[in-house]
């Protein structure tokens, strides 16, 4: 997901998108575990975009950026 995607939603869209991906990554990891065939790309991006949404989230919380 883009970070101009990702910019122009809410804080309270953010935060339900990022637990939304959190259980995503959790069942990957699960999944992960059990040897099943998994997706190391997935789990990267998916890592990332958590990532992405909490550095916009931090940012608006200090801030640097404003909320729309």
């Amino acid at each position: 997901m883009k970070p101009s995607e990702l910019r122009d939603k809410t804080n309270d869209e953010l935060c339900e998108l990022e637990s939304t991906l959190r259980r995503k990554l959790l069942k990957e990891r699960m999944a992960s575990a059990a040897q099943r065939p998994v997706r190391p790309a997935e789990i990267r991006t998916l890592r990332r975009d958590i990532a992405r949404i909490r550095t916009i989230l931090h940012a608006r919380t200090i801030g640097k950026e404003t909320s729309p």
